[in-house]
């Protein structure tokens, strides 16, 4: 027999059963970005699917350009820049602007406030952003707080698309602006939304820009603290950790130079103590217990508003105590997470190919695990600190979709839970409705799994990887 094959004749020989020892045995090796354990595959298949049902391809082309981005941000802050000028426009403030604007207007001063919490409670550079919405009086305070949250978050998503340039990354733009929009005026009315664009900035400069990336997060923790925890992981993967130290170290000089010349100085270290003695606040994730004994009437566990600081909490038999131990627990757990970090780093570059780990992927694995710490420890657990997670993942998802897609949907998921919480059913969680607790409650054990996916995401990082063989020809 013979077959032509591009014009030239080929004889076929008989098949034949080939001698086993001819050929090598068969390498299996397992996928790096396939996890054996978890595969969601299928389900990522049907959100696909869905969406090209839902936009068509055109559509979705354009979406995927820096012009159709460029369009869904205009709309997304447009959107809370007019319904902000609105409320202006009467006088109005919204959520804690009010206490803000107060604050401004008494001139930082704690003789001139009536009551309420001292403006102290925030690092100094929080009144910054507080003193320019100001400058104009009380009426446009609100519009221009947004105003400045507007400009902060185009600046994050013209670093992290490259000013449109990476077309790659754009999804990953997208992502932040549904994140954005679904986590509302928890990121437009407060403080931390300020800092979670600054975040989104230091990680894009990442280790390539350790002391570009350090000075900003080192600012932000003088704004609200949390930053604190992604300039850990910053100086645990960076090759030069000098750089992240003089970075803070020049930062804090700033800030005390600051503080000097306001005569401020016996305040500036005042945010560290004025929240010491506060209770267990109603959403943390280790309140869930005590929510559940107060929704049920048990044991005399309720809720009540703490007005010295303006925070709903629950108290129970052994919240006293819960309370006390909240704080070593997320020290330790922080101190936990961050030694994972290193010895990730460490094994890496022992065990793996092409350089060791990629440090870009293990600051961000360990920048989200650190955020998620924050959270999930904390005794406070306001709504807002959701928006801590979101620039981790905008920048994980630009560096690689595949392995980020998983703690995106998750974090979606509790957006959504949270804008559920607050501001829509608020009122009814703090007076035992059952619903909203159930609510909360999963939001809780969304937080719990998203710490885990992010421990499990760190060690893998480090975890020793066999490395594919080479090919055998036939002998």
């Amino acid at each position: 027999m013979e077959a032509r094959f591009n014009g030239l004749q080929c004889p076929l020989k008989p098949a034949s059963r080939p001698h086993p020892s001819r050929f090598a045995r068969p390498l299996t090796v397992q996928r790096p970005d396939k996890d054996s354990a978890i595969s969601t595959d299928a389900l990522f298949g049907n959100l696909t699917r869905t969406r090209n049902v839902i936009l068509p391809t055109p559509v979705r082309n354009w979406l995927n350009t820096g012009r159709g981005l460029l369009a869904g941000f205009i709309v997304v802050h447009l959107v809370f820049l007019v319904f902000a000028a609105s409320l202006s426009l009467r006088g109005e403030a919204f959520s804690d602007t009010f206490i803000y604007r107060e604050w401004a207007m008494a001139g930082f001063n704690d003789a001139n406030l009536t009551g309420g919490p001292s403006p102290w409670v925030y690092p100094i550079l929080a009144l910054i952003p507080m003193a320019i919405a100001g400058v104009a009086g009380p009426g446009p305070f609100f519009f221009l707080w947004v105003l400045m949250t507007t400009l902060l978050n185009a600046w994050a998503l013209l670093k992290l698309t490259e000013r449109g340039r990476n077309t790659s990354a754009i999804p990953a733009g997208w992502w932040w602006l549904v994140f954005t929009f679904l986590m509302g005026w928890l990121g437009f009315a407060r403080v931390d939304g300020l800092t979670a664009p600054l975040v989104l900035v230091a990680l894009a400069y990442g280790v390539q820009r350790p002391f570009v990336a350090s000075v900003l997060l080192a600012i932000g923790t003088w704004v609200k603290v949390w930053p604190a925890a992604i300039m850990l992981a910053l100086f645990a993967v960076v090759k030069n950790r000098l750089l992240v130290v003089l970075a803070g170290i020049a930062a804090t000089a700033g800030v005390v130079a600051l503080a000097a010349a306001l005569g401020s100085v016996p305040k500036l270290l005042n945010f560290l103590t004025q929240q010491g003695d506060r209770g267990m606040q109603l959403e943390a994730t280790f309140t869930t217990p005590w929510l559940w004994l107060s929704v049920l009437n048990v044991g005399g566990s309720r809720m009540y508003m703490n007005t010295d600081i303006n925070s709903m909490q629950v108290d129970g038999p052994g919240t006293a105590m819960m309370s006390v131990l909240m704080q070593p627990l997320l020290v330790l757990a922080a101190l936990l997470v961050a030694g994972l970090t290193f010895w990730a780093l460490h094994n890496g570059k022992q065990h793996k190919v092409a350089g060791g780990v990629d440090r870009t992927e293990l600051l961000l694995a360990g920048a989200l695990t650190l955020a998620t710490a924050f959270v999930v420890f904390n005794k406070v657990g306001s709504p807002q600190f959701m928006v801590w997670l979101g620039p981790a993942v905008a920048v994980g998802l630009a560096h690689s979709w595949r392995e980020w897609r998983i703690p995106a949907l998750m974090l979606i998921a509790i957006a959504v839970a949270t804008y559920f919480i607050y501001p829509l059913f608020y009122d009814a969680l703090s007076h035992n409705n059952p619903w909203m607790a159930l609510v909360l409650t999963i939001r809780n054990v969304l937080l719990v799994v998203l710490f885990l996916w992010s421990v499990r995401r760190l060690y893998s990082l480090g975890k020793k990887t066999a490395v594919p063989a080479p090919a055998l020809k036939e002998t």
